[in-house]
């Protein structure tokens, strides 16, 4: 049987997965997706690596390619614990991207040349991350999310709500191996995070225990949809991490957004524990706001100096914030991307 921390973990990506598919990325469900690079073991889908593949649950590809990069594909990962996330999670996800990265051989005489992709990975925490998970991640360019502000409340709470109800289910029927992957089809397809024709038919084993699942999902599908327009974004600074943007209403950002691409934003810190900072347009700062966390090693260094802690924090937006790019979906299939100057104070004045 599955603990309820696991469980939690389950619904958490798969929420996540629903949340970042207007992120720019598509969602990669089978083997036919891509034969070359993924396979299939049992209902598992796998990455191929240069020495073993890996077990992925939710992989995104990005619509668009970076200029002078490779197509990017990111494996994304979230832990519900109540707990911070320790190092040994990160070093395996850097042990899996460092072996699927290097999966590439010249094969002469073997005709069409062989696609290549960027494969990142981002680790999402209900309770935040180690003073050494964070700075191993920092160094190895694995994007650590912490969910644990109160931002996202509205998220984690309905999740844990559903797998305490789905962990008492499966005591109350006596499920020796929790349908895992039951679960993420019937959870894509109620949240619509994957065409329906897309979704293959597996069965439980346990039909009770599925019947009485399901309402639960539905329930939690109705409370996300009910946040429909309070979206994650994700956002990519000139820096070696990964920005969670919480938008209050998406549709504001994006009725902005669409006028205006590119555009300066004001950048305010607003500190507290984990520290959240608050983006918005200098041109009408109450025309959206994006919400965000940064990386506990930026916060500690900011807050290291009290004396220099204003000028710390315009380094910071100076250096790693100065521009933001956003990619986003306009709900018809087409792909847009944004970019969010920061503006200093004095071009804010003039």
């Amino acid at each position: 049987m599955a603990r309820e921390a696991v469980i939690r973990g389950y619904l958490l990506e798969e929420c996540l997965a629903w949340l970042l598919r207007g992120s720019g990325y598509r969602l990669l469900v089978s083997v036919e997706d891509d034969p070359v690079e993924l396979e299939a073991q049992g209902q598992e889908l796998r990455v191929r690596g240069r020495g073993t593949s890996h077990q992925v649950d939710v992989l995104g590809e990005l619509a668009f390619t970076p200029a002078f990069s490779l197509p990017v594909r990111m494996f994304l990962e979230a832990k519900y614990y109540s707990t911070p996330c320790r190092l040994q999670v990160v070093r395996n996800a850097h042990g899996v991207i460092d072996d699927v990265n290097q999966n590439y051989a010249n094969r002469p005489g073997a005709g069409r040349p062989q696609r290549r992709f960027h494969y990142a990975y981002a680790l999402f925490s209900a309770s935040g991350f180690t003073t050494e998970a964070q700075q191993y991640a920092l160094a190895q360019q694995i994007s650590l999310v912490d969910l644990s502000v109160s931002a996202f409340a509205w998220l984690l709470e309905p999740i844990a709500l559903t797998a305490g109800k789905l962990y008492r289910r499966q005591n109350r029927f006596n499920v020796e191996k929790f349908p895992v992957s039951w679960l993420r089809v019937r959870l894509r397809a109620l949240l619509g995070t994957v065409p329906a024709e897309d979704l293959p038919e597996i069965e439980t084993g346990a039909p009770l225990f599925a019947s009485a699942a399901e309402q639960v999902l539905v329930a939690l599908a109705q409370a996300l949809n009910a946040h429909q327009q309070t979206q994650l974004l994700l956002g990519f600074p000139a820096a070696p991490f990964v920005l969670a943007l919480r938008a209050e209403d998406k549709a504001a950002f994006r009725t902005f957004a669409a006028k205006r691409p590119s555009h300066p934003v004001r950048i305010r810190r607003l500190g507290g524990d984990p520290g959240e900072w608050l983006a918005s347009p200098v041109e009408d700062e109450n025309a959206y706001q994006l919400a965000f966390t940064m990386p506990e090693q930026v916060e500690q260094w900011i807050s290291g100096n009290e004396d220099e802690r204003v000028a710390r924090t315009r380094q910071i937006k100076s250096d790693l914030l100065s521009a933001i790019t956003i990619y986003d979906e306009d709900g018809y299939g087409e792909q847009l991307v944004y970019r969010l100057r920061y503006a200093p104070g004095s071009l804010r004045r003039r």
